[in-house]
């Protein structure tokens, strides 16, 4: 969605010819537009500089710099204004260059009737917004990965997905807070796609990937003209976020400087591009994602207190994999199934020994970590199963918690029937080893105290039998 500007259209009519400029500035001001003139290209030039333009109404033929080569210079089909040429030569071939080089419309002067100008005004500029928006989608499909449903059955993941489905409704920004590789960014997604902005774009950036010194013009975009490299108007992910919402993954890492006029965006919801006086409304969703704790970043003046409270309205915490142990056997064969149609390879399954290598392990890199031993093993896979000797060392001689494994089944295939009798007599162990106090037997599990609460009412296990 092209943004929302404040006040009237403002129109920059080009012809070097003075009485034609004025007359059409006439016909502008009747349409309930700005006119603002140039005499040729190379002076329009300078206007789009210095003023934000929503269309250019350009000449053909004129000194210094005439309307085709205006065109070239503004970027062609990517220039966010939109230019309408203007010509008394009725020449079929020069409207088909005049548009293949980026125009939205040809207009045979002379322009007469102001209705007719306003129309022609205001469909240049909705083309201009469809070309944009198309311009996006085609990134977006190009870039597009294969995002899946979240997977897992876990107490924790799913009380997650019922907050999100709540949270999801409202505007309200959203601070998502988790350990890297636990899949914030896919919860962001999801929070977009259940929310009544699921139809607009969702634009993610990663504020710690980008330098500093670009990362303002990124968000909030610039002129032409701004810096020594600017060469064309640009808009920012703020504005290509209009309509939908916009995800800010390592929030942690931006610098206090810009947190300032995030905070003013927010706020405001306007944006300023660099090098440009004049503000452009913007209607976005904020998601803000770290894994650093802010309210800790605050207390060493890292980050600013005023953004962490106006971030922090709603907050989600993504689970890390070990406190979710249960899901690892439905993720671990979620991915091998991605691994097979990815690659076309034909590996079934993960053999007992090598699942519960799986389960045991504390992983440390999360889910991303799951993923990328789950595709590691399926390459070096010269059968239809994975064993344990397809996984890292690190993973494949991971300590058992027991040398005694005679509770499980031999005959029992389940992994869901097999991973309950694992839980239940961990659990049991846990609340053995430490006189059945929960907090020391979560601490031991890995598991959140909460999540041991819900496993023992699940199991029916009475963790006062276990007390000295």
């Amino acid at each position: 969605m092209h943004p929302v500007m404040s006040g009237p259209q403002r129109i920059l009519v080009v012809d070097d010819e003075a009485n034609l400029r004025d007359q059409v500035s006439r016909l502008v001001r009747r349409a309930g537009m700005e006119p603002v003139t140039a005499a040729d290209g190379q002076e329009a030039l300078e206007v789009l500089e210095q003023q934000a333009i929503d269309v250019v109404l350009c000449d053909v033929r004129m000194p210094r710099l005439d309307g085709m080569a205006l065109l070239e210079k503004l970027g062609g089909a990517d220039t966010d204004v939109a230019v309408i040429i203007t010509s008394a030569y009725g020449d079929i071939e020069l409207a088909r260059r005049a548009l293949s080089l980026g125009a939205v419309d040809y207009l045979p002067k002379p322009i007469k009737k102001h209705e007719e100008l306003a129309l022609r005004l205001n469909l240049a500029q909705q083309r201009l917004r469809l070309k944009i928006e198309n311009q996006r989608l085609r990134r977006q499909v190009k870039e597009q990965v294969n995002l899946e449903h979240i997977v897992g059955e876990s107490e924790p993941i799913q009380s997650l997905l019922r907050t999100v489905r709540k949270v999801a409704e409202f505007k309200s920004t959203v601070l998502i807070m988790g350990e890297s590789g636990t899949g914030k960014e896919l919860i962001a997604r999801a929070v977009h796609d259940a929310s009544p902005r699921a139809g607009g774009p969702f634009v993610a950036v990663n504020c710690g990937a980008i330098p500093e010194n670009l990362l303002e013009s990124e968000l909030f975009g610039y002129v032409r003209g701004a810096f020594t490299d600017a060469v064309r108007n640009k808009i920012g992910l703020f504005e290509e976020a209009s309509g939908g919402t916009l995800f800010l993954d390592e929030i942690g890492e931006l610098p206090l400087g810009l947190q300032v006029k995030l905070l003013r965006v927010l706020q405001e919801e306007e944006v300023r591009r660099v090098g440009e006086n004049r503000p452009r409304n913007v209607d976005v969703r904020v998601l803000a994602a770290t894994i650093r704790d802010l309210s800790e970043e605050v207390k060493k003046g890292a980050f600013r207190e005023d953004l962490f409270y106006r971030l922090n309205v709603l907050s989600l915490k993504v689970p890390p994999l070990r406190e979710r142990k249960e899901d690892i056997p439905l993720l671990a064969n979620h991915f091998l199934a991605r691994c097979n149609s990815k690659l076309g390879t034909r590996v079934t399954s993960i053999d007992p020994a090598a699942m519960r290598a799986l389960i045991q392990y504390p992983w440390p890199g999360n889910v991303r970590e799951l993923e990328n031993l789950v595709e590691r093993a399926v390459i070096l896979c010269d059968s239809d199963t994975i064993t344990s000797e397809l996984l890292t060392d690190k993973i494949s001689q991971t300590p058992e918690v027991d040398n005694e494994v005679s509770f499980l089944d031999p005959d029992e295939l389940s992994i869901k029937k097999t991973m309950a009798h694992v839980e239940r007599e961990l659990i049991r162990r846990a609340l053995a080893k430490t006189g059945g106090n929960r907090t020391r037997a979560a601490r031991l599990l890995d598991i959140s105290h909460r999540t041991l609460l819900y496993k023992l009412k699940d199991y029916d296990i009475d963790a006062d039998q276990f007390s000295d």
